[in-house]
């Protein structure tokens, strides 16, 4: 599997003017890659998550996974959002089955993959449990557990950790790393957050905004396993410090006037 996203540009009609999202995009990822893309407030990462997921359409250039142009939302490619999504009315279990029922995936097998999962996120023994009596953190692992059960060949994360506390989130972020380790599946995440797009990625963009574009790519090949020690290296600091200094006095997207 591999996605590649070229020459991509995504414009926005405004009484101002014309908006101009993103420009001149360039980018790929592997099989089995965990990439993230960081950026100021204005940067596009949204927009460009939301025209690979098949949510919007670009201006001009392209996009595909293995090849095949990406005109639309598909089930190889799963979302998580920020806010959790979860059906309030349906139990943990049914929401991570919800995608396997749309498929039309037969009760036996869903059941199976419905445990799977649970099991992968650490939340079986909540299977019955609405999303309403779980933490923030609990329902943005159910998210994730949807996303993962119709084994989609990319995840696509749009900051799905920024709504949690910070003691949660970095909770979250370790969890994200060993579920990525085990399952060996494609992720490509959003984040402003720098630290955490440096903790999580293998290598991530940086964006920039006027319009959003892509500045650097930065490869973290830090030594080891990745644990909250991994912070204090070397590397990890001297990387924080040059994304720091890319994102530094980024202004509001550009406008072209009619």
């Amino acid at each position: 599997m591999n996605l590649s996203v070229h020459s991509l540009y995504k414009h926005f009609k405004t009484k101002q003017g014309t908006l101009v999202a993103l420009q001149n995009i360039n980018l790929k990822i592997e099989q089995g890659e965990f990439v993230c893309a960081v950026g100021a407030s204005g940067s596009g990462k949204s927009t460009l998550l939301r025209l690979i997921a098949g949510l919007d359409t670009p201006t001009s250039g392209e996009i595909t996974v293995n090849g095949v142009s990406v005109t639309g939302p598909g089930a190889d490619r799963g979302m998580v959002f920020q806010k959790y999504t979860l059906y309030p009315w349906m139990s943990v279990a049914q929401n991570v089955g919800f995608g396997l029922k749309l498929q039309g995936v037969p009760t036996t097998k869903r059941r199976e993959q419905i445990a799977y999962y649970l099991d992968i996120v650490g939340l079986t023994q909540f299977a019955h449990a609405l999303p309403k009596e779980l933490s923030g953190g609990m329902q943005q692992r159910v998210a994730i557990a949807r996303a993962l059960a119709s084994q989609p060949r990319i995840l696509l994360m749009d900051e799905p950790f920024g709504a949690l506390d910070a003691q949660t989130k970095e909770k979250m972020q370790q969890f994200l790393l060993e579920l990525w380790q085990r399952t060996g599946t494609t992720i490509l995440m959003i984040t402003h957050d720098v630290e955490e797009a440096l903790f999580l990625s293998q290598r991530l963009y940086v964006m920039s905004s006027r319009p959003g574009t892509i500045k650097t790519e930065v490869n973290m090949d830090l030594p080891g396993d990745r644990t909250y020690h991994s912070k204090k290296h070397s590397i990890f600091q001297d990387r924080k410090e040059m994304v720091l200094d890319l994102l530094r006095n980024e202004g509001i997207p550009e406008v072209v006037p009619c």
